[in-house]
């Protein structure tokens, strides 16, 4: 490069610094630990996954494991475009002058060649090792997402996948999945776009590959943050459909007053995430209404809250399959035949429902059953 410089030749000596730049920033990522990586990115990394990427793709990748600040990333991918286009590496656009190379020489020095760390990131190895320690402290979940807050989007970004990654390896321990979920419950409901593709695509990925385990524990995630409408409508219907089954078979057991409240809280939670699909519809509004009528001795006190929540908050389409239910061969009606208290529940239930959101043609059912 001083040879370069020396005879006036910046567009070789250009060349010559983003070369050791880049040696530089690779060597930075192999001093991070090239065996961390691939958990951090999901994606399998090695010494020679390193040396094919591109600079754009290394520069990135520097950014997320906080080996640069964001200042450096903005500044060093410009340095990047100067050297496509004006260094001997391809036909040049242009010259430039022995200020434009001092420049060009202060930022990959100040940014690549320093060993400068970004004290407003966070340092991914520190905590994917305190993450598998122990179970956090209230003092270190606060720190951690602090942490987190404090990072740019982008390694946010990575690290609550990677978070995701963790919670759903069927190795990890249990206070490290708790810990993976405490982080993230904290960023749940601010996910920015990019993040929440990073998610789902990490999601797909576990069902591309067959990987059943992963893929459960992905969707008790996207459960867990209230992200349920993220995912697909066949996985909706999976996870809707099961809690409807679930819910019926507590019902019907002898002791449903006791154990019928946690499933119906957790098919309430799974439908205000997201719209029920048209496929499992049907479904769950007979579950919902059969339930809502109780048995000849009642209904559970302590699910009814859901169930009046689930009601009011139905669709005119399930409004339409609700007053359509006693007309239908099923236990709700069969229920509303041979029990008073039954028939009067299931009216009181087409009370919690706002007059105005009937649809036209369930009008007559509707003022039948309405008190």
């Amino acid at each position: 490069m001083c040879v370069a410089v020396s005879t006036g030749l910046f567009d070789g000596a250009i060349n010559y610094a983003w070369n050791s730049a880049i040696v530089e920033l690779r060597s930075k990522v192999r001093e991070f630990g090239l065996h961390i990586v691939p958990e951090l990115i999901d994606n399998p990394f090695d010494e020679d996954k390193l040396l094919d990427l591109k600079d754009a793709e290394l520069l990135d990748l520097c950014l997320k494991l906080n080996l640069i600040s964001e200042d450096g990333y903005f500044l060093l991918d410009q340095c990047r475009d100067v050297r496509n286009n004006f260094s001997a590496a391809h036909p040049p656009m242009g010259t430039i002058d022995d200020y434009e190379f001092l420049q060009f020489i202060n930022r990959c020095a100040k940014y690549a060649l320093s060993n400068d760390r970004n004290p407003q990131g966070v340092n991914p190895s520190a905590f994917i090792g305190a993450l598998k320690a122990d179970r956090f402290t209230d003092g270190q979940k606060e720190e951690w997402r602090q942490r987190l807050e404090q990072t740019h989007e982008s390694q946010r970004s990575m690290l609550i996948g990677t978070l995701h990654g963790i919670y759903c390896d069927p190795s990890s321990i249990e206070e490290t999945r708790l810990n993976a979920l405490d982080i993230c419950e904290h960023f749940a409901g601010e996910l920015a776009p990019p993040t929440c593709s990073n998610l789902v695509n990490r999601h797909s990925n576990y069902i591309a590959e067959g990987k059943a385990d992963r893929q459960s524990a992905s969707q008790a995630f996207f459960e867990e943050l209230g992200l349920v409408g993220l995912l697909t409508n066949p996985e909706r219907h999976s996870l809707i459909s099961s809690a409807c089954e679930k819910l019926m078979s507590a019902h019907k057991g002898y002791d449903n007053f006791h154990t019928e409240p946690p499933y119906a809280e957790k098919l309430h939670d799974l439908t205000e995430q997201a719209a029920v699909p048209d496929t499992t519809k049907t479904e769950f509004v007979r579950i919902v209404a059969t339930c809502s009528a109780g048995n000849k001795y009642g209904i559970s006190r302590k699910a009814k809250p859901y169930y009046k929540s689930m009601v009011q908050n139905f669709s005119p389409r399930e409004i339409s399959i609700l007053l359509d239910m006693p007309n239908r061969d099923n236990s709700l009606s069969r229920r509303l035949d041979r029990h008073s208290g039954c028939r009067q529940r299931f009216s009181n239930a087409i009370d919690w429902l706002d007059p105005a959101s009937i649809p036209t043609g369930s009008e007559a059912e509707y003022q039948r059953w309405a008190s």
